[in-house]
């Protein structure tokens, strides 16, 4: 049910795989700063025949993806350099200094306080090998006491607020077509494995072997017998299928229109009656909301069938699966390990686990990350970056807003509309004028687990307490220390984060080519999203609403089918092809930020012809479109690659480093290609929307 336009999948959502025991910082050194360079193009390589080779091919052989990681590049080296420095805060607040003046900022304390807590519950390994699964005991007894699909239900919501999933999913969003209010959301949800194409496609066989294999380990680990936790797996297997079976595709979900139906809360005993979400709405405290959002009734219709024709045993055992699994990487050293093995290792293909400070460092970050990022823009992001980067989204929203005056093949009436959504953009850089208050999260430091369910509870509530209240436009979707931005629709706003402006997205000590190559064409990406093929359904005030005329929707469409070919073509794995439909909207939004940025650039040369210089043999336009290549530099784990390209609305990395460039003349004249060589793309067949 997120609706974010993300510019990154995988890293603007922290996982919780299996930590390991690694925690001494006496060994580490910082990590280069990822900028910028020529050193790593293949100059051997034709730009016309390889451009991505050419532009990163010595990067490529020299990077291998690290054991505990199962993709590795630019994003991956800025992230890991922020850990490094977020490793030293989380030291620091585990074993304070004392104050030399008795005093200071009360609340300042209380934070670092906080997360010093978390950190040293995370690292107290001793700790955790001596409570094995104690700490899911009273939960699993509960479970085995449920006598009716009421008090299932009932319990259901609790688990949900602790973080534990199952059945479907349920959170709080504005109302997509009310945005200025709160809505609390229905949607599908219950699987877990990563889609649902994991249990319906035979290239996911042995996968989906894997999975029975793993949850028998897991349950025999919690003290079951092998054949009756191999019955067990068995059974959440088929149940998860036959939810599989009722859930849409992911490109069925990307369509807002088509997943938002509002009904009254009383109806839902009339639609689904086998399915007593009454009682899921009296736990969560909302029996008296008068309506709400369901985002796929025909998954729910499903999911009502399978109450009622399955045992109420099997649902206990589906239940008690989701919350041993929720739970595994926060207890001991076996369960954790074992967690990571499947999904780590077979779903990833990452061989071993991240060092544990880092594992926790982002567990933290993912529960109480405003915390952490108020210790990390106090120490690491100066103002100075925050008004720098002010200007540069100045200078490409005018670009923007003088493509939308003069597009050609939209009509005066609904670019009238598209231009005054656009004066209602707004922009958040670096992190929130005001941080999130976690005093009422107890945080101890002997109880990791619980750490994490208070947490988890504290935001539960905290949201559900907002259904049918104004929208708090204040708030940020992305912790600070996070290499990523997005756009958010409901908002009609741009966000980045203090993570992500740094080399190799934002340096100071590089040319404006770069630059703009870089986090200049981040900014178009996230500006561009407001109207790709999904963003452009909403109107000026973030609500759903058909603002367009019937002919300029057709001639957008026919526009972007260009790019829904273009990447329908490219194979990441032999046989395994992009999905164009699935990656739309970010493959519109990098073509967009690339035409905007490179525009936006000429204008700062022609501004400061100074600047128009050649610097390591390269001129700025050669520079600009090296620089974007470089920012997708990827290697990555086979087993990885398949699972991004199915789940993943983003295009891999190779072909977001080529994938714009290709639609941009601009593109073959820095370079000299011509055509009959492998990057020539025809004129006829190139894409230029906005």
């Amino acid at each position: 049910m997120n609706k974010l336009k993300c510019l990154l999948g995988g890293l603007a959502a922290t996982s919780v795989a299996a930590l390991n025991l690694n925690n001494s910082m006496a060994a580490e050194t910082p990590p280069k700063v990822p900028r910028f360079s020529v050193e790593y193009m293949d100059r051997s390589v034709d730009p016309g025949t390889d451009f991505y080779r050419y532009a990163c091919g010595t990067w490529l052989k020299e990077n291998p993806v690290p054991a505990d990681k199962s993709r590795w590049g630019g994003f991956g080296q800025l992230q890991e350099r922020n850990w490094f420095l977020i490793h030293q805060l989380l030291e620091s607040a585990a074993h304070p200094t004392p104050d030399p003046n008795q005093g200071g900022d009360k609340k300042r304390a209380e934070v670092i306080q906080k997360v010093g807590d978390f950190y040293k519950s995370a690292m107290d390994t001793n700790r955790l090998e001596s409570l094995g699964f104690k700490p899911l005991k009273a939960d699993l007894k509960r479970i085995d006491s449920v006598k009716s699909r009421e008090e299932l239900l009932r319990l259901l919501a609790e688990f949900h607020e602790r973080g534990v999933g199952g059945f479907f999913g349920a959170g709080v969003s504005p109302d997509a077509k009310n945005s200025e209010v709160y809505a609390f959301e229905l949607g599908q949800g219950g699987l877990g494995l990563p889609d649902r194409d994991y249990y319906l496609s035979d290239g996911f066989t042995k996968q989906r072997d894997a999975y029975v294999v793993h949850i028998t380990k897991m349950f025999t680990l919690l003290g079951e017998k092998p054949e009756e936790a191999k019955a067990h797996a068995a059974t959440i297997l088929d149940v998860e299928t036959a939810l599989a079976k009722a859930s849409k595709s992911r490109v069925d979900l990307r369509d807002p229109v088509a997943n938002y139906h509002k009904v009254t809360t009383a109806s839902l005993a009339e639609n689904y009656p086998d399915l007593p979400l009454k009682f899921y709405m009296m736990e969560s405290g909302l029996e008296k909301v008068p309506d709400l959002i369901v985002g796929q009734p025909e998954f729910f219709a499903a999911l009502d069938k399978l109450v009622k024709d399955r045992p109420l045993e099997d649902w206990k055992v589906y239940l008690r699966w989701h919350l041993v699994t929720a739970a595994a990487p926060f207890l001991q050293a076996a369960a954790e390990d074992e967690d990571f093995a499947f999904y780590g290792t077979v779903l990833r293909g990452q061989p071993t686990q991240e060092p544990r400070w880092q594992r926790a460092a982002k567990v933290i970050d993912s529960h109480i990350g405003e915390a952490l990022g108020q210790l990390f823009v106090e120490k690491y992001y100066p103002p100075t970056a925050r008004a720098r980067m002010n200007e540069l989204v100045e200078n490409l929203k005018a670009v923007f807003r003088d493509r939308l005056k003069k597009v050609d093949w939209m009509t005066d009436e609904t670019r009238s509309k598209a231009l005054a959504k656009f004066d209602l953009f707004t922009q958040k850089i670096g992190y929130p004028d005001k941080f999130r208050d976690y005093s009422k999260v107890k945080i101890r430091s002997d109880d990791f687990l619980g750490n994490v369910q208070r947490a988890e509870i504290f935001e539960s509530r905290r949201e559900l307490a907002r259904v049918g209240k104004p929208v708090d436009k204040t708030e940020w979707h992305m912790t600070p220390p996070t290499v990523n931005a997005y756009f958010n629709p409901l908002q009609n706003e741009i966000v980045f984060p203090a993570g992500i402006l740094q080399p190799p997205f934002f340096d100071v000590e590089m040319d404006d080519a770069v630059n703009y190559g870089a986090i200049g064409v981040v900014i178009g990406h996230e500006i561009t999203h407001g109207y790709d093929d999904q963003g452009r359904k909403y109107d000026a005030h973030g609500n759903l609403n058909d603002w367009w005329t019937e002919a300029d929707a057709k001639a957008f469409d026919e526009r972007a089918q260009k790019v829904v070919d273009q990447y329908n073509a490219y194979e990441p794995l032999p046989d395994v092809h992009v999905n164009g439909r699935l990656t739309l909207g970010e493959n519109l939004a990098d073509l967009g930020g690339t035409s905007i940025a490179f525009e936006a650039l000429q204008r700062a040369l022609a501004k400061d012809p100074s600047k128009r210089k050649v610097i390591d043999g390269f001129t700025p336009e050669q520079r600009f479109f090296l620089s974007l290549s470089q920012v997708w530099r990827t290697n990555i784990r086979e087993a990885e690659a398949r699972r991004l390209v199915t789940v993943d609305p983003h295009s891999p990395g190779q072909f977001r480093a080529i994938g714009p460039h290709v639609n941009q003349p601009a593109f073959y004249e820095a370079f000299g290609i011509k055509e009959g060589t492998p990057m020539w793309r025809a004129p006829e067949l190139r894409a230029k929307i906005w």
